[in-house]
């Protein structure tokens, strides 16, 4: 193998370690030498790691050698041969030359070509030990070098014993020594494993101990070498065959995952690498570990079952076991045995012929029956399908799999339980009677079930295939309940899938699953439930699609959102377990629609009794999913503070019975908005940020990305807030399936353009939405989007500081137009709860000033805006309010009035850490001569800027060209050109365009 080979493309992982030797080889150039001894099983990576680490060092300063694996048979110095050929090819003669002013000749042991070999003395190994030491300080000399030792376990003994002299002699700084070892190979009697502890022991000498990678690395790393990304089946395979080993990664990264389980092969270079060492063992105890490795299916297999198996006498037995593990092939855990890896497990299985495979295969699915305590009842299923489907008993391994599928589906593993079913379903043809093996059920129901677990595991598009690929063996219009039932099952979990996909089309299965579903028959409750949490989401648009018909035809039978969840609540049969959930399920949808039109007292009762519904029962989904819609409705209704209550009481309750899963995106977006509305902008971001970094990318992610967007915005973070709200974002904004993830993304994005300044652009999306959905359908979110939109279209039209006359007339007209929808929709909005009263008032307000209002209304308006904000939670809400109300005091000539206006706007901005806010009050104040604290003098223009200059650059924020300003300001445009440059110079940027960003986040946009 080259020596510091790389075995990926992409470095994945390992900072902590890089840096540990980043550090050792300061101190080593630095203060004193020393060595890094790295070990690690064969493949984990250690090559791959010190080779990143030394392509960052400047060049000829690395000297790199290897231990060949004959080193045992006596080739001596192999890894200090190579590194002292290096330094001549690199330093050339006149460095040996210095380091052995007496000669070269005991360096021409090494390299013969360096001339003749003197008389052999007692002394020469002192000398030539000696000699290499002074060769390495002296080329370290300016600067340091490190030297890299390779696969020392297999070093002979002369490599050994000069390492050790180098270790105890370089007392100079300048020299590093990193040295490799398979910590794996190193059996009881292994030289390296004597001396590495005296190593150890010495000064300047540092351990690092290489362990696998973790799954997602794993995952990053497969997908760098297949160039796509695996999906999460895909890499818990993968991760489960290779345990995190690099080299094994590598080789089985774009094999295909085989649904037999046996996963795909050892490649063979690395099964002649893993078997190499059992060579030398003998015939019994080979015996036993091929025997071993079709038991150790799960890791692990018992000694009693391996008793069994072997049918040896348990002397002989015993007497193999302690050869196997004296020789690091199995490991003793308590009960049994493991592989020292799951690969040399496999390598060793793929030896078995196929006779004596199938054999043993079906010795111990048998065992599993005649000794079902020797199997942990969790694995017990699993084991027994997997060891009936490699003997190829066909009707046993169908019906063990089924087992399986039941118990994965027990436990809530739904990847597994897919699997499983799948394997059903593949052995269906083979099995004459199929049916019987899995409690009666059909091909059909069986391919139903497969489908409801695509759904929960997250792979919606596998579900829609197999919904569609049962459903087409189904008549239309089935005789008999119990067909129509299996068919509206198919059409319920198709439909599940397919409200997860944007291109939606789940409303219509679902609707239709409605009308075929017997009512009097089991899931009918269930579906309604369903139906109503859906279409209570459905986005609304104004151009209807086939979705929307279904539910004006619905609607129009009287089954809305609050009629089916009504009717599941009426229909759900108490001696039914699933009745009983959906009517759980389907008060917290009630509840939350009557929270939703203001009705508290109606409301709440119904989502805390689902809550505690979910708690007797032990569905933590359930429970969550009730919290989170609680703690919503009550934010929307001013009622912060207790919705907060309500998250952090069910996360904890969950996060001690180790269910804090559950959660996942939705209640962290719920706790984060709560935070961001209140004004606690860094506690927003402290819990969303952590949950992008750990979690895969997926639809609820537009959760967290928008609070992150409108927390980082506000905060004048542009560079994160446009991360998460990043143009391929903007793209899909509008094409989501659920109004409120469509709602949160356009507010995401309309919140950080008017930070940065866009307003054209805001006005643009604003117009898209408001045009495409019918917003008024949904007023929760509406309400913050109206109020946002309505800034937009006031700071593109109102007259006053930091305008600009003469904007394009295409700019007036798009915002003239969206000022009008929106007017148009929040006309036709209820405003239940404090907030939205506040959201309406700002509203009014904004579009007031868009549309020329005088300045006494205006500020009416605002006076108004203020009071209702003053009677909500929501500070920095407020503080946005105050600062338009100080603006509209002062046009209308209220001083007093405005400065204590602006000064409770910039106190409330600075304790949020609003800078942009802080800085427009801040600018106001200044503009106004008024401190801002008691006793002080007003804020000084930012960045040195003069009161003319800051009058321009006001302008110059809002897009002006010189011409502009100069009509403005009243002066030529030659002298608002030159403010212009000194502008440009005073804050340090190259151009108008980031002028115009600085100025904004400077307060003066």
């Amino acid at each position: 193998m080259p020596l510091l080979a790389d075995i990926s493309t992409v470095f994945v992982g390992r900072e902590p370690e890089l840096r540990l030797l980043r550090d050792h080889a300061a101190r080593c150039h630095g203060e004193a030498s020393g060595m890094v001894l790295v070990g690690g099983d064969a493949g984990v990576g250690k090559s791959r790691l010190v080779g990143e680490f030394v392509s960052a060092l400047p060049p000829g300063t690395v000297f790199t050698g290897g231990c060949l694996q004959l080193g045992v048979d006596g080739l001596s110095y192999a890894p200090f041969t190579a590194v002292l050929r290096q330094l001549l090819r690199e330093r050339g003669r006149a460095a040996f030359e210095a380091a052995a002013p007496g000669g070269l000749g005991e360096f021409a042991r090494l390299l013969p070509e360096l001339g003749d070999v003197p008389v052999q003395r007692p002394e020469n190994r002192g000398i030539l030990f000696e000699q290499v030491l002074r060769l390495l300080d002296r080329a370290a000399e300016g600067g340091g070098v490190t030297v890299v030792l390779e696969d020392l376990h297999w070093s002979d003994h002369a490599t050994r014993d000069l390492l050790v002299f180098l270790v105890r002699n370089l007392d100079l700084p300048g020299v590093q020594i990193i040295a490799t070892y398979r910590s794996d190979d190193l059996h009881r009697s292994h030289p390296l494993r004597r001396l590495l502890p005296e190593l150890q022991r010495a000064p300047g000498v540092e351990p690092l101990r290489l362990g696998p990678l973790s799954r997602a690395e794993v995952g990053a790393q497969a997908a760098a070498i297949r160039g796509s990304a695996l999906t999460p089946h895909e890499t818990d395979e993968l991760y489960r065959r290779t345990e995190g080993v690099p080299l094994f990664v590598e080789a089985l990264a774009s094999a295909a995952v085989d649904r037999s389980g046996e996963g795909p092969e050892v490649p063979d270079q690395f099964r002649d690498l893993l078997l190499e060492p059992l060579h030398r063992l003998d015939a019994t105890a080979l015996s036993v570990l091929r025997v071993a490795s079709v038991g150790a299916v799960s890791g692990l297999v018992e000694h009693e079952m391996l008793h069994h198996a072997a049918g040896l006498p348990e002397r002989e037995l015993e007497a193999a076991l302690h050869t196997l593990v004296d020789s690091n092939v199995l490991r003793a855990d308590r009960t049994g045995y493991r592989f020292r890896h799951a690969l040399l497990r496999d390598a060793v299985h793929e030896e078995i012929l196929p006779g004596p495979h199938a054999r043993l295969h079906m010795r111990f699915a048998q065992l599993i029956d005649e000794y079902p305590d020797s199997v942990p009842s969790d694995r017990r299923a699993a084991e027994q399908a997997h060891h009936y489907n490699a003997a190829q008993e066909l009707p046993s391994a169908l019906q063990a799999s089924w087992w399986a599928a039941v118990r994965a589906g027990d436990t809530l593993a739904y990847g597994e339980e897919l699997a499983m079913l799948e394997r059903v379903l593949a052995l269906w043809d083979r099995v004459p009677d199929a049916r019987e093996r899995v409690q009666g059920r059909s091909w059909a129901e069986v391919v139903g079930l497969a489908a409801g677990a695509a759904v929960e595991a997250g792979r919606h598009r596998r579900a829609v295939e197999l919904a569609d690929e049962a459903l087409a063996s189904l008549p239309e219009d089935g005789d008999g309940d119990a067909t129509r039932a299996v068919r509206a099952q198919l059409l319920r979990r198709r439909g599940m899938a397919r409200s997860q996909e944007a291109r939606g089309g789940g409303i219509a299965d679902l609707t239709r699953a409605l009308e075929l579903h017997p009512p009097h028959m089991p899931g009918y409750a269930l579906l309604l439930s369903i139906l109503a949490r859906e279409t209570a989401l459905h986005r609304i648009d104004r151009e209807e699609g086939p979705d929307r018909v279904r539910l004006r035809e619905l609607e129009r039978a009287g089954w809305t959102s609050r009629g089916l969840a009504e009717k599941a609540l009426a229909l759900a049969d108490p001696s039914r377990s699933c009745d009983m959930s959906a009517a759980a399920d389907a008060r917290i949808t009630l509840g939350g629609l009557h929270m939703q039109a203001g009705d508290l007292e109606r409301g709440r009762p119904l989502i805390e009794a689902g809550i505690r519904h979910g708690a007797a029962t032990s569905d933590p989904s359930l429970e969550a999913r009730g919290a989170g819609n609680l703690a919503h409705f009550l934010r929307e209704l001013g009622h912060h503070t207790e919705g907060l209550a309500v998250l952090e009481e069910s996360l904890a309750r969950h996060e001690a019975m180790g269910w804090a899963s559950v959660h996942k995106t939705f209640n962290h977006q719920n706790r984060a908005e709560i935070h961001f509305e209140l004004g606690n902008l860094a506690e927003a971001r402290r819990i969303v940020e952590p949950i992008l970094r750990t979690s895969s990318a997926n639809t609820h992610h537009t959760y967290i990305d928008a609070v992150l967007a409108r927390a980082a915005a506000a905060q004048g973070d542009l560079a994160a807030a446009r991360r998460a709200a990043s143009a391929a974002e903007r793209e899909r904004a509008l094409t989501g399936s659920r109004m409120n993830i469509v709602q949160l993304a356009v507010l995401a994005q309309l919140e950080t353009d008017l930070v940065e300044g866009s307003v054209g652009a805001a006005l643009s999306l604003s117009e898209s939405a408001l045009d495409r959905m019918a917003l008024e359908a949904a007023h929760g979110y509406t309400w913050p989007l109206a109020d946002v939109m309505s800034e937009a279209v006031r700071r593109a039209t109102a007259p006053g500081p930091g305008s600009v006359a003469g904007r394009p007339a295409e700019t007036v007209a798009l915002a003239r137009r969206v000022g009008a929808l929106v007017a148009g929709v929040v006309s036709s909005m209820p405003s239940h709860g404090t907030a939205q009263e506040a959201y309406r008032e700002s509203v009014r307000a904004r579009l007031g000033e868009a549309d020329g209002a005088g300045p006494g209304e205006v500020l009416e308006r605002w006076s108004t805006a203020v009071a209702a904000w003053e009677a909500t939670p929501m500070r920095l809400h407020l503080a946005a309010a105050r600062l338009r109300a100080a603006g509209a005091a002062v046009a209308a000539g209220d001083r007093p009035r405005a400065a204590c206006l602006v000064r409770g706007a910039h106190g409330a901005a600075e304790a949020c850490g609003a800078v942009p806010l802080a800085n427009a009050s801040a600018d106001l104040a200044r503009r106004m001569g008024v401190a801002l604290g008691d006793g002080g003098a007003p804020p000084a223009a930012p960045s040195g800027l003069t009161a003319r200059e800051s009058e321009v650059a006001r302008l110059l924020a809002a897009g002006g060209t010189n011409a502009q300003i100069a009509g403005e300001l009243f002066i030529s445009a030659k002298t608002a050109s030159v403010h212009v440059s000194n502008i440009l110079a005073k804050l340090g940027v190259p151009n108008r365009t980031a002028a115009g960003a600085r100025l904004r986040e400077l307060g003066l946009g």
